[in-house]
């Protein structure tokens, strides 16, 4: 199967951003003109595969929007090509949206495809009973990855802190085998490594994503500049994606064969993975554009997500994070 590291991905970025940040803004994609395709970057991750459900049932089509699917294997390669403009949208993390944008690059998210819901958990030894009983533990996961900010919304609900376990940096290629071998008493990991964890390394779901809805967004975000100089697009593709939600509500199975294609896995592993995200409706997109002090709001979690990679120097600072988001499209699309 097709597996994306939902890393947060900012070290091999930031080199990159602090040159585009002294050279000016770069050649965009969207220099052209407006016959031109719209060009959307996606790489592996449950939730994103419906992009291929839009364009294949016809849905761009039928709102007479041109857009260029562009697949990339490595995750990261399609964050540089959205930050130097090489396409016009990527599928991103909200957290992957923040370095880019505390070096002054533009960038606006217009929809959020789902959240995490399960994806990303803590596991463990079968008996350890809670998160404080992490305390003086061994746990792995990669630094400054939205998993590690997982760990530490879990250890903070809990009245404690990273300095409470013994906690090891290491990938979630590493992390999953080290745990399946006894080498760490709880890694944190998202799919398909945790599943592969519990049932080859005898594991259980300490804590997951499910218990911190909104934490890790995935969205659908743009240059600025194509937001500015094509928003009847824009609207067009966001009312696609919600023709494409609302045809796999009824057409299931066959939907999910056609995206189990492109992410070279079987139609059963892919509805596994499937089960591990929240698809996110127009009313579901409406409220999270909404102001809140909660994870549900994308204000307070790109706040939130901010503050804890800014500790570990991963992204400068960002001044108006109002300025991230633009909610007309999918408040046009819930009125409709």
């Amino acid at each position: 199967m097709k597996v994306m590291k939902r890393s947060v991905a900012l070290l091999m970025l930031i080199a990159m951003l602090t040159v585009l940040a002294g050279c000016g803004s770069s050649k965009e994609a969207s220099t052209s003109s407006s016959d031109d395709p719209i060009t959307i970057a996606l790489s592996a991750w449950p939730g994103w595969f419906f992009w291929y459900l839009v364009d294949e049932k016809g849905f761009f089509d039928k709102h007479g929007v041109n857009v260029d699917l562009k697949w990339f294997p490595v995750y990261s390669d399609s964050l540089q090509a959205l930050a130097t403009g090489k396409v016009d949208a990527n599928s991103q993390t909200l957290s992957d949206t923040l370095a880019p944008a505390s070096k002054g690059i533009g960038l606006k998210a217009v929809l959020v495809n789902d959240n995490s819901f399960g994806g990303d958990a803590i596991v463990s030894k079968p008996g350890i009973g809670s998160i404080k009983e992490l305390k003086g533990k061994t746990v792995a996961t990669e630094l400054g990855t939205v998993d590690h900010l997982l760990l530490l919304t879990a250890l903070a609900q809990n009245g404690m802190s990273e300095k409470d376990v013994n906690y090891v940096n290491m990938t979630v290629n590493d992390a999953g085998p080290a745990f399946i071998s006894g080498k760490t008493d709880a890694s944190v990991l998202w799919e398909p490594f945790q599943t592969t964890a519990v049932k080859e390394g005898k594991g259980k779901i300490l804590f997951s994503s499910k218990d911190t809805p909104g934490l890790i967004p995935d969205l659908l975000v743009f240059r600025d500049s194509v937001v500015k100089k094509r928003p009847d697009d824009i609207q067009k593709i966001v009312d696609a994606w919600f023709d494409a939600l609302n045809y796999f509500k009824d057409h299931q199975d066959e939907a999910i064969e056609l995206m189990a294609k492109h992410a070279e896995t079987t139609p059963e592993d892919f509805k596994l993975g499937l089960s591990s995200i929240k698809l996110f409706t127009p009313d579901d997109n409406v409220k999270a554009f909404s102001k809140g002090e909660d994870y549900s709001s994308l204000t307070y979690t790109a706040k939130t997500t901010a503050d804890f990679l800014k500790k570990l120097d991963m992204v400068g600072e960002i001044k108006d994070f109002d300025a991230l988001f633009d909610s007309r499209f999918v408040e046009k699309a819930a009125k409709e």
